[in-house]
């Protein structure tokens, strides 16, 4: 694992372009968009998710990908008409929740990653997503 301070690059495929840049919240769990979050808080609502409770907005929501109905690109879309999208999101499993949730946040979105996301970024530290280029710049926080 990196240290604190340490950068890590790794490349993917982008999927919604532009660059954003935040703190990372990471779940290695999918998310559910109908009745997992609340969309005007930007927070996860499932009640045995390990994010239960944590806000999303503003930050790069690294996480598995979507699970549930097709709600839940609705869910991400309200989140970005209410102003408490993430700024960007880094997943590791592509569906057509996803896939179609993406697009209608309008964030910089990558996958396919040549590094397990998981094992490299932990929540707190600063992420960069350029989806442009296909990729995801990590400065480590912690220890």
């Amino acid at each position: 694992m990196a240290r604190s301070g340490e950068t890590v690059v790794l490349r993917g495929r982008g999927l919604v372009g532009g660059v954003a840049e935040g703190e990372a919240l990471v779940t290695r769990e999918a998310i559910s968009g109908w009745g997992g979050v609340e969309p005007r808080k930007g927070r996860v609502i499932e009640s045995r998710h390990e994010l239960v409770g944590q806000s999303f907005a503003g930050k790069v929501l690294v996480f598995r990908g979507a699970k549930g109905s097709s709600g839940w690109s609705g869910m991400f879309h309200m989140s970005r008409l209410m102003g408490s999208a993430p700024a960007a999101m880094v997943f590791t499993t592509m569906n057509t929740k996803i896939a179609l949730g993406v697009v209608v946040t309008h964030v910089p979105a990558i996958t396919d990653l040549d590094g397990d996301p998981f094992e490299l970024i932990a929540t707190g530290d600063l992420v960069r997503v350029d989806a442009d280029r296909g990729e995801l710049t990590i400065t480590r926080r912690g220890g």
